[in-house]
């Protein structure tokens, strides 16, 4: 799925429209926020998402029904991924450095995230040993049976 940056008020609106899934114009206007936007602005956003894709409509007579294509989560990781690629290098090291420089992260709560991702990692690369010597051994039985 291809998914398409969003400008900061196309993010607001979006925000509301993700919590409605399927909604009316009226939900809209009804759901959104304080101040709340003049109706037309609001036609020419959902408008604007249909084009990028992050909304679908369907007609019920003279009005319009939408329905949200994009889900938050994949939004959310699209973000991510945007923001380790062009401010982190795409490294997640790099990103939890900032992320402690700016005091935002702790060090201490980093510390049981890495020795969870360094445990799985030595485990594979063991099982991958067994199962070479495994092979190895079976190969030299067959070659001993030979002889």
């Amino acid at each position: 799925m291809n998914i398409n940056s969003l400008t900061t008020a196309e993010e607001k609106l979006m925000t509301v429209l993700w919590k409605l899934d399927s909604f009316y114009m009226k939900n809209v206007m009804e759901d959104h926020p304080e101040p709340k936007p003049h109706q037309n602005t609001v036609s020419t956003y959902l408008k604007i998402l249909v084009e990028k894709g992050f909304l679908s409509t369907s007609r019920e007579g003279r009005i319009f029904k939408y329905k949200v294509v994009i889900p938050y989560e994949d939004y959310r990781r699209f973000l991510l991924r945007n923001f380790l690629t062009q401010f982190c290098n795409n490294s997640p090291e790099e990103l939890l450095n900032l992320l402690q420089k700016e005091k935002i992260l702790q060090p201490q709560s980093v510390k049981p995230i890495e020795k969870a991702d360094v445990k799985p990692k030595k485990e594979k690369k063991k099982q991958r040993f067994k199962i070479a010597e495994e092979i190895l051994k079976t190969g030299k039985k067959k070659k001993k049976k030979k002889k």
